[in-house]
């Protein structure tokens, strides 16, 4: 029986050590969970139980059977041939034991040695692969190495290049930045050789841009003095300039005059004579002709204002502002001056002030739209068309001058201050503020002249008309005058308050007021001020001089009441007016030079001593005074002090012997109670009152009736009067209070005596009304 040696043991495969560590690798980092390991052997069981394929079960069987049918041959002839060897010794036993051990051994793993053998041969051939694996790698990492090597001489190659673009992209730039800075320099040559070409003029389409081009370059030449020779290039750059707005003014000029030249010839032909053109007709030949003819003048005016803000085209501009008005004031200084004088013919000063006004300002607004129609960006300057418009309202103001120095009716110039604040500087010139700018001076100048006359014609209104006015006899007539003037207003409205009540008025009053009254709108407040203080004082003056005389040619009364009444008035027509009635008069007091002269004289000063206080310095240095003077209040001190005259002259004459015997009491008082050394006298005084001969029973009772009678008579006639003087009863309540407190204190005082000193059968003797009682009648007066 032949023998098997041990199997062959697994190589040490590179293949089997990379699947060894993987499976370590992979089962230390992630290791199954019990429940994992758990469900792998469920799945080997179910694996292993799990039967073959039919086909493959049938061929496994035959492979058996044939391996079993092998297998007995081998043993029966194994037993055979076991059963013919003769085992001698132990030694024999034991080989054929081992023998058969290997061989009953190598029948059973030889299957498991067929799939060792296989697999020894796949891992065989992985190794292989895998050796080819890592040569190729090797030489990838080879071809890497070179590739990198080859990247970084690239890279170099690349920054090297670029480096070199950089410098080349340097130079280009500088050497561009070179020849534009140089380009400015180049200029010169081409700009002179267009500018003066022959062909070369303002209206060629190169000139604009020329122009532009040469700004360009003095600008630039001006922001870098530092250049080489910049100076003199900057000189010739200027030259070209000069000459170029030398050409363009001559241009604006020629075309200007071309355009006015027909229009001329425009108002020769449409009207034949410039007495015959209609105002229509006027205006389109003057301003529509004129706007056409100059159009070509447009864009080059355009331009030089948008370069206005440099001092050259600033010039220019100028010069052409001036030309153009120039032209203008050609074409229309006659038209306007004769439109002037037509008004000047036919109109009053008040409707010529309208009409010259209002024809000027539509010059002015014309003449500003057509201003604007070449010079937009200019037109909002007033100072622009001012040497147009300037000539054409001096005459306007030369025409008016002359009519307002002579004119002498305050009415007139009330009405011409309106005129110009109300509807030439007020309403006309918000609504169009811009075109009339330039008119403003004018129109405030003749207003100035106005106001000037009007203050002239106020004060001299004030002196002739008011100061020095001489009153009639028809002025001095109170108060007859008074009583035909209520006889005529109760025929005509009974009932109803006199529609002419100021014809009752003293003629400087209504004056007075009537003049206050125009000049308070139409002179400034400072002004009017003056003017009203001045009439207030003087024509209170003139009122106290009337009552005076009519005190002479009527009664006292009489000049008192007109007083109180003219004084009223005046005081209640000037409250309206929002002013102060006080000025502060400064005066020159020259009084103590005297003093100084005579100790000059005498020697004892010195004129040259200038360390002295009497120097000649201060010693013929005038003194300040200053004196405020308020007209209101010394009206109303005036006021006052009549009205206190009337109501003491009143009371004296209702009165006046209950006074003179309260008097006569107090005096017998008084001399009882400080003694005397005439004995006869004291002896006399010693007597009671009632026994004094003016103050017997009887002598009171005739004084008492002769009061009474003159409460009765005299009073009502002083009430009548007032009445016919003073219209509103609330003043007379005023003026008649005081009367009748003076009349009932003199009478209270003469009861307390009576009731002191005499007996109640002498008390009804002399019957003295009751306070009550005379409080009664008095009230009933009124």
């Amino acid at each position: 029986m032949g023998s098997r040696g041990p199997p062959q043991s697994l190589p040490n495969s590179a293949a089997i050590s990379k699947g060894y560590n993987f499976a370590s690798t992979w089962e230390q980092n992630a290791p199954l969970a019990e429940q994992q390991q758990a469900t792998i052997v469920s799945l080997s069981h179910a694996v292993s139980e799990r039967p073959l394929p039919l086909k493959l079960a049938q061929e496994n069987a035959s492979v058996q059977d044939n391996a079993l049918s092998v297998k007995t041959k081998d043993s029966s002839f194994n037993d055979s041939g076991a059963i013919e060897t003769v085992m001698v010794n132990t030694n024999q036993f034991y080989k054929w034991f081992t023998d058969l051990e290997s061989a009953m051994k190598s029948e059973t793993e030889e299957k498991y040695q067929h799939y060792v053998n296989t697999l020894t041969e796949r891992i065989q051939t992985c190794d292989e692969i895998l050796q080819q694996v890592d040569d190729t790698l090797d030489l990838f990492n080879e071809l890497q190495l070179q590739h990198q090597a080859v990247a970084t001489k690239t890279k170099t190659l690349h920054d090297a290049c670029d480096r070199l673009l950089q410098e080349k992209q340097r130079l280009i730039d500088f050497a561009e930045a070179l020849r534009s800075k140089l380009n400015y320099f180049d200029e010169l040559e081409n700009v002179a050789t267009n500018f003066y070409s022959p062909n070369m003029n303002v209206g060629n389409e190169n000139f604009l841009p020329l122009l532009k081009r040469l700004d360009e370059c003095i600008s630039y030449v001006e922001s870098n003095p530092q250049y080489a020779e910049s100076s003199v290039y900057l000189l010739k750059f200027r030259q070209l300039q000069s000459r170029a707005l030398g050409m363009m003014r001559s241009h604006v000029l020629a075309v200007l005059k071309g355009a006015s030249s027909q229009v001329q010839e425009a108002i020769r032909e449409s009207g034949g004579g410039k007495a015959s053109i209609s105002e229509g007709v006027e205006a389109s030949v003057i301003y529509v002709r004129f706007k056409a003819a100059a159009s070509e003048l447009k864009p080059l005016l355009e331009e030089i204002e948008s370069r206005s803000s440099r001092k050259e085209y600033g010039q220019i501009l100028a010069e052409c502002h001036r030309l153009y008005c120039e032209q203008r004031l050609s074409l229309i200084r006659n038209i306007v001056q004769r439109r002037i004088s037509e008004f000047a013919k036919k109109e009053s000063l008040p409707s010529l002030t309208r009409s010259g006004c209002a024809y000027l300002i539509q010059v002015c607004q014309l003449e500003h739209q057509l201003f604007d129609h070449f010079f937009p960006a200019s037109s909002k300057d007033i100072s622009s068309l001012a040497p147009l418009m300037d000539p054409l309202s001096t005459y306007l103001y030369d025409t008016l001058r002359p009519k307002l120095v002579h004119e002498t009716n305050i009415d007139f110039l009330c009405e011409l201050v309106d005129i110009l604040n109300m509807e030439v500087l007020g309403e006309q010139h918000s609504r169009r503020s811009e075109s009339l700018a330039g008119l403003c001076p004018t129109f405030e100048r003749i207003l100035a002249d106005v106001h000037e006359r009007l203050t002239f014609r106020a004060r001299t209104h004030i002196r002739d008309e008011i100061a020095n006015y001489i009153p009639t006899n028809e002025d001095l007539d109170y108060p007859e005058k008074l009583k035909r003037s209520a006889e005529s207003t109760s025929e005509i409205n009974p009932g109803d308050d006199n529609p002419d009540i100021f014809k009752t008025w003293y003629p400087p009053l209504e004056k007075t007021l009537s003049c206050l009254s125009k000049l308070y709108r139409c002179l400034e407040s400072a002004v009017f001020t003056g003017l009203a203080q001045e009439a207030v004082e003087v024509c209170s003056t003139s009122i106290q001089k009337a009552s005076k005389l009519i005190a002479k040619r009527s009664s006292q009364m009489d000049g008192q009441l007109f007083l109180i009444k003219h004084l009223l008035i005046l005081r209640e027509q000037i409250a309206p007016f929002n002013i102060e009635f006080s000025v502060t008069q400064k005066e020159l007091d020259f009084s103590h030079l005297l003093e100084h002269l005579r100790r000059l004289l005498r020697g004892q000063a010195s004129l040259f001593d200038w360390s002295r206080s009497t120097s000649l310095a201060r010693t013929l240095s005038p003194r300040v005074l200053e004196n405020q003077i308020d007209t209101k209040k010394e009206l109303e001190k005036s006021l006052k002090a009549t009205c206190e005259e009337f109501i003491m002259s009143v009371t004296k004459l209702v009165v006046d012997p209950l006074l003179s015997f309260v008097t006569k009491v107090t005096a017998v008082k008084v001399a009882l109670s400080s003694g005397g050394q005439n004995q006869k006298i004291e002896s006399v005084m010693a007597k009671p009152l009632k026994e004094q001969a003016f103050a017997t029973p009887d002598k009171v009772a005739e004084l008492v009736q002769k009061v009474r009678t003159a409460i009765q008579e005299q009073l009502p006639v002083v009430i009548a009067k007032m009445k016919l003087y003073l219209q509103n009863s609330s003043t007379r309540t005023i003026l008649f209070k005081p009367i009748k407190t003076n009349i009932v204190e003199a009478h209270i005082q003469v009861q307390s005596l009576l009731q002191s000193e005499y007996t109640s059968e002498e008390i009804q003797i002399i019957s003295l009304k009751s306070v009550q009682d005379l409080q009664i009648e008095l009230d009933n007066f009124l």
